[in-house]
C-alpha cells in the first residue's frame, strides 16, 4: 500500500472512531469527552496500522500493548476496539451502566482488548513500564504504547516510571503525552506549569523525545511512531500537541474535560462528526 493510500485509510478510521466515541458517551449522556476526543488520531494510527493485535485472541502473548494511563479516555478505546472487531459496537452503548463491561475508566478484567486497568492517574505509566520490562525479559518482540495526559504529568509516579524506563533501556516502550493544555481544574499552565515543557522533562530523564506539532494529524503521528521504532537503547516520548474535545461541537470550543450537554447538543455533535466522516471518505 502506498503511503498516501495508507494515510487516507487512517483518516477514515479516525473519523469513524470519533463518531463512535461520541455515540458511546452519548449513550450515557455525559462523560469524559475532552480527553477521549483528543487521542482519536493516535489510536487510529496504532490500531489501524502499527500494532500487532488479534481481536479473536485479545491476550495473545506476542501482541503489542496499548495502555491508557489516562484511563478516563476509555470511551475512545472502546470505540476503537469495537471497530477492530473485538466485540460488537452496540455493546459499548452500556457505558458505565449496571453490569457493564465498559466502565468509565478502562478495566482489563472486563473489556476484551484492554491490556491494563487504569484510572488512578500515574498508575498506568508505571504498570506499562513494568509490562515493557517483563516483555523484554521474556524476549518478546513486541512494543508497549502508553498514553498519559499533560495534567496527569503532575503525578510524581509518572516521573518515577520515566526514570526507571530510561535506566533499564526500555526501547520497547513509547509514551504518548496528550498535550491538550487543559485538565479537570483548568488550563495546565495555571494549575501546575511544566516549566520548560514536558518534552524537556522526558529528555532530562534520558528519553528520546519527538514533538508532533499537530497531534490530531494522522500522518505526523504515523511518521513519529515509525521514527520511534528505529531508536534503540532508550524509550521514546512522543509529545502530541492536541486539541481537547477535538471534533465535538459542544466540547472543542471550551476544551472541557467532562461534559453533560443536552440531548440536542449530542445530536448536533454526532451529526457533525458523521458529516466529517462522509467528507473524509469523499476525499479519496
Amino acid at each position: 500500500m502506498q503511503k498516501a493510500e495508507k494515510m487516507q485509510a487512517l483518516r477514515e478510521f479516525a473519523a469513524e472512531i470519533r463518531v463512535e466515541t461520541l455515540k458511546t458517551i452519548g449513550s450515557l449522556g455525559f462523560g469524559h469527552v475532552g480527553g477521549s476526543m483528543s487521542i482519536v488520531e493516535a489510536m487510529a494510527v496504532l490500531y489501524g496500522d502499527v500494532m500487532k493485535v488479534d481481536p479473536k485472541n485479545p491476550r495473545w502473548e506476542d501482541r503489542d500493548w496499548c495502555v491508557l494511563s489516562k484511563g478516563h479516555a476509555g470511551p475512545c478505546a472502546y470505540a476503537t476496539l469495537a471497530l477492530k472487531g473485538f466485540y460488537p459496537l452496540e455493546e459499548t452503548r452500556t457505558l458505565n451502566k449496571p453490569s457493564t463491561n465498559f466502565p468509565s475508566h478502562t478495566d482489563r478484567t472486563k473489556t476484551p482488548g484492554v491490556d491494563l486497568t487504569t484510572g488512578s492517574l500515574g498508575q498506568g505509566m508505571s504498570t506499562a513500564t513494568g509490562a515493557a520490562l517483563g516483555n523484554k525479559i521474556d524476549g518478546r518482540d513486541n512494543h508497549v504504547y502508553v498514553f498519559v495526559g499533560d495534567g496527569e504529568c503532575d503525578e510524581g509516579q509518572v516521573w518515577e516510571a520515566a526514570q526507571f524506563a530510561a535506566h533499564y533501556k526500555l526501547d520497547n516502550l513509547t509514551c504518548f503525552v496528550d498535550n491538550n493544555k487543559n485538565q479537570l481544574d483548568g488550563p495546565v499552565d495555571t494549575v501546575m506549569s511544566h516549566g520548560k515543557g514536558i518534552g524537556a522533562k522526558f529528555d532530562a530523564f534520558g528519553w528520546n523525545v519527538i514533538d508532533v506539532a499537530d497531534g490530531n494529524d494522522v500522518e505526523q503521528i504515523y511518521d513519529a511512531v515509525q521514527e520511534a521504532l528505529t531508536v534503540k537503547g532508550v524509550p521514546t516520548c512522543i509529545v502530541l500537541n492536541t486539541i481537547k474535545g477535538k471534533g465535538a461541537t459542544f466540547a472543542e470550543p471550551s476544551g472541557a474535560h467532562s461534559s453533560q450537554p443536552s440531548p440536542e447538543q449530542w445530536e448536533e455533535a454526532i451529526a457533525a462528526a458523521e458529516a466529517e466522516l462522509a467528507a473524509v471518505k469523499a476525499a479519496k
